[in-house]
């Protein structure tokens, strides 16, 4: 399953949750606009997957309430520290997905009727307060392992605390939501007081808000250290590249050792003319060495993958597989049929720089780690080189309104469009499209085009 969302700013991020498959095969599409002149002379494919691609890969499940997590956790005396901090980090890293994902939905509903986000909203705190309460009824008596939990211990309270806050201040306003207003605002201070009394943060941290985000950040690393994968990559091609570059320089010598031969032989002795004409074909050999240099790379490497990825399991070290990856930039008339069609190109659509990146994922799920199947990929993009490319300021558009002239300002959008086509190891493809809605600050809005294929 692939989703597509903010990431906040000028990013966003592709999730993918892939099961037991062997073979799994996705391809990017994101359709640069023309008017943004976006060129391989304003950023290389290698910079472009440097700079604006950045990836990670965790276990994953939809089982929130895992038995064999629980299992760990009560049976934490029989465990090493690292097995307990592995178990919690699963659990804690679950809880926090999950209320990500529930409140971001809730803030982006519309459209729905007063029960319906009552109802919603009731399921949040139910379930937030459940999954606290399940954490903090097992609390390690060994000290090694008290610290480790006082860690997630806050941090979970503060992001509960966060997110009822976000909810409180995306709720309607109608004195209906009084009282379930009343619950999230006596939450956010049982947990704020909860944080005091067991004093996991000091006083400055606490009056300090970039301070306390900071740390809080810190601890959310820390519990998604355990369970994400470790990745190995390797860039492809360095020993062809070295050929072709030897390959260059020895066709352009046989050229030039030519020219001086037959300068020798028409000239005779060593004059003026003659250095002359040596240092004009010398010139032209250093000239051409680079340009045929790169049309000899481009033509060969045309179709290769250019990285290749070993992911390692975060405990055992053991390989669980791995992923090859293709970055090239292309035109609408060179893409392939099925990825046209959704496109529904017109004729300024045409002017589009695309660009084309894929992934071959092989993976074990034998070798995973005890209790899951699954992996949740994240993709990120970040457009801020991009944003130079953008345009600034505001349009301004007149409008009337009972007899007068009304002038408004409206901020210059650009529109990209990103297409995903997933391949499973049975060949069954799935394509799928977005409309990413960009300015020059941030990500306005993202929206999926329905019945694409």
């Amino acid at each position: 399953m692939i989703t597509v969302d903010k990431s906040g700013g000028l990013s966003f991020r592709v999730s993918n949750v892939s099961g037991e498959t062997r073979d799994h095969k996705v391809e990017f599409y994101l359709f640069l606009p023309g008017e943004l002149h976006f060129t391989s002379a304003f950023m290389d494919e290698d910079t472009f997957y440097q700079t604006v691609l950045s990836g990670s890969r965790t276990y994953y499940t939809y089982r929130y309430h895992l038995p064999l997590v629980h299992s760990r956790l009560a049976s934490r005396d029989n465990m090493s520290s690292e097995q307990y901090r592995l178990s919690l980090s699963l659990f804690a890293f679950q809880f926090a997905l999950s209320l990500e994902k529930t409140a971001q939905r809730f803030k982006e509903v519309e459209g729905e009727s007063e029960e319906e986000i009552m109802e919603q909203l009731e399921d949040i705190i139910s379930l937030s307060q459940d999954f606290l309460r399940r954490l903090r009824r097992y609390r390690p008596k060994e000290e090694k392992l008290k610290k480790y939990y006082a860690n997630i211990d806050n941090y979970l309270s503060w992001f509960t605390e966060q997110c009822f806050l976000s909810l409180l201040a995306h709720m309607p306003r109608s004195k209906s939501y009084g009282e379930i207003r009343q619950r999230l605002v006596a939450l956010c201070e049982d947990e704020i007081a909860y944080r005091a009394e067991h004093r996991y943060n000091s006083e400055q941290v606490q009056n300090d808000s970039t301070r306390l985000t900071n740390k809080m950040r810190l601890l959310r690393r820390l519990i998604e250290y355990p369970i994400t994968i470790r990745e190995r990559q390797v860039v492809l091609g360095n020993n062809i590249r070295k050929a072709v570059k030897g390959i260059a320089t020895a066709f352009i010598m046989v050229f030039v050792t030519l020219g001086v031969t037959k300068a020798r032989h028409l000239l005779g002795e060593i004059t003026l003319s003659f250095l002359l004409l040596i240092a004009g074909v010398y010139a032209l050999r250093e000239v051409f060495k680079d340009d045929l240099r790169d049309l000899l790379w481009r033509w060969i490497r045309k179709g290769r993958p250019r990285w290749r990825k070993e992911f390692l399991d975060s405990t055992s070290g053991a390989k669980i597989g791995r992923q090859l990856e293709w970055l090239d930039y292309s035109t609408y008339e060179k893409l392939p049929d099925s990825i046209r069609k959704a496109r529904r190109g017109k004729v300024t659509h045409r002017e589009e720089t695309v660009v084309c990146f894929k992934t071959n994922t092989q993976m074990a799920p034998t070798k995973f780690l005890s209790g899951y199947d699954m992996t949740r990929e994240i993709w990120q993009f970040d457009l801020r080189s991009l944003s130079r490319l953008m345009d600034r300021g505001a349009q301004k558009i007149y409008q009337l309104k009972d007899g007068q002239v009304s002038r408004d300002s409206v901020e210059k959008r650009h529109q990209l469009n990103l297409i995903i086509k997933e391949t499973d190891q049975n060949g069954k493809e799935t394509i799928r499209r977005w409309k990413i809605n960009v300015n020059r600050s941030k990500v306005v809005d993202i929206e999926e085009v329905l019945g694409v294929q």
